[in-house]
């Protein structure tokens, strides 16, 4: 007979710690949210660094491509040595690792160094692949997607944090005595180390799977072979392009949101901050959500609607994105923000809502494809935020109308009618 501690849970009781699959199901979003935290740490210092390093609008905005591109193969990286290596290890690696430039990233003393730095830096952001490998090890079929939108959620939740904190931290540093330019690049430490904590715990708490560690587990690896027929699916490739629309203009706003406040409506640095933090703080219920309704509509409809679902807050964050673009005082870009960055974050929800069930023997690649989709969204997007003939504002604008353009796609996209579950799980206990 099996035992029931290690098989996956059917049951999210998010206030306990006394099973390896709720501990790991909080380390593991706690290092997605850490690891945004170093790969967004320097977004809302930018101000500063742009003014000490004498950076142009084009060197800006190659460093935001720069910190976005480098995650894409990442991910495909990453995804493939959570398969070999196991989460629990690769997790570890990837900490210890990508701590190195977010401690370093202070030194660079011209564009060229800070470029790379931050490129550098971009890697950690294939932590959401393990965050979702892993959650997914953990929970059974009924809950995998809630848990999914809640770990990912969380741990995007970091990139608000570090929109109010970094510029705190900043402040602080400043208090002691340090000019401007030495302390956004002390600022970057605090990150640093909490990577390394967050290190310390993914080795000691976490297992690979309930049943054990890799290492410790006999596995069938013959189930694990990709089957690359799965290119040839249209709705991948749809996904993908939602995603890009989603994450990606999520990624995108972290990094521009300060500069944006800062030169729109002449906000101090940690003005910028907190209201570029209130966006990122939806994370906190929004893509949970977008999963939640997502899996609520497929009982009834099945990937069909969870598809319609999607489609209509593509449909709604283009709008409020429009809305945003062109808002003539700062109450009313609030207002346009909070509006486009809730149904933004339950697009992402939606989005791996559906992921799961498009094809189930290869779970793996069609996640990898979408995730990379959003870092590919977000390194477009930086394209229109650096040049010079191209506003802030016109670069939202055209955004906007893209997303428009891929909710409208998504609504006319094939998916199966088949219900993605045939029951109504008890999702969340306490």
């Amino acid at each position: 007979m099996k035992n029931p501690l290690q098989e996956p849970l059917r049951k999210l009781s998010l206030f306990s710690l006394a099973t390896v699959q709720m501990r790991t199901f909080h380390i593991t979003w706690l290092m997605f949210f850490v690891c945004f935290f170093g790969w967004f740490g320097l977004a809302p210092l930018m101000p500063t660094i742009r003014a000490d390093l004498g950076l142009t609008k084009s060197q800006v905005g190659n460093v935001m491509i720069a910190s976005v591109s480098g995650t894409i193969i990442a991910r495909l990286i990453i995804g493939r040595l959570c398969d070999t290596w196991g989460p629990r290890k690769t997790a570890v690696r990837l900490l210890l690792f990508g701590s190195i430039p977010v401690f370093f990233a202070g030194f660079a003393q011209d564009y060229a160094t800070f470029l790379l730095f931050r490129l550098a830096i971009g890697t950690i952001g294939a932590s959401f692949v393990i965050t979702q490998f892993h959650t997914s090890m953990m929970f059974d079929a009924n809950i995998k997607g809630t848990a999914n939108a809640i770990t990912g959620g969380w741990g995007n939740l970091g990139g608000g944090v570090t929109n109010i904190v970094m510029p705190l931290i900043f402040a602080a540093i400043m208090g002691f005595g340090y000019t401007a330019g030495q302390s956004w690049r002390l600022a970057m430490i605090v990150p640093g180390l909490m990577m390394l904590g967050v290190a310390f715990l993914y080795h000691k708490y976490t297992k690979d799977t309930p049943a054990g560690n890799y290492d410790e587990i006999e596995r069938d690896t013959e189930k694990g072979k990709t089957d690359w027929s799965v290119l040839k699916d249209w709705r991948v490739w749809a996904l993908m392009l939602a995603y890009a629309m989603c994450f990606g203009m999520e990624i995108t706003f972290d990094n521009v949101a300060s500069l944006h406040f800062v030169d729109t409506y002449h906000l101090s640095q940690a003005s910028a901050g907190f209201w570029a933090g209130i966006f990122g703080l939806m994370n906190l219920f929004a893509r949970a959500l977008g999963g939640f309704v997502s899996d609520r509509v497929g009982l009834k409809q099945g990937l069909k609607g969870k598809g319609i679902l999607l489609a209509f807050v593509l449909l709604a964050e283009g709008g409020g994105l429009l809305l945003f673009a062109g808002a003539a005082s700062l109450k009313l870009a609030i207002i346009a923000m909070i509006g486009f960055a809730l149904f933004l974050k339950m697009a992402n929800g939606a989005t791996y809502g559906i992921v799961p069930f498009i094809d189930k023997r290869n779970v793996g690649l069609v996640s990898g494809i979408v995730g990379a989709g959003g870092n590919l969204g977000g390194m477009l997007f930086g394209f229109l935020f650096k040049a010079d003939n191209i506003s802030y504002e016109q670069a939202f604008t055209w955004i906007a109308y893209a997303v428009i353009a891929t909710g409208c796609i998504v609504l006319f996209t094939g998916f199966s009618k088949e219900p993605a579950s045939r029951r109504v799980p008890n999702l969340i206990t306490q």
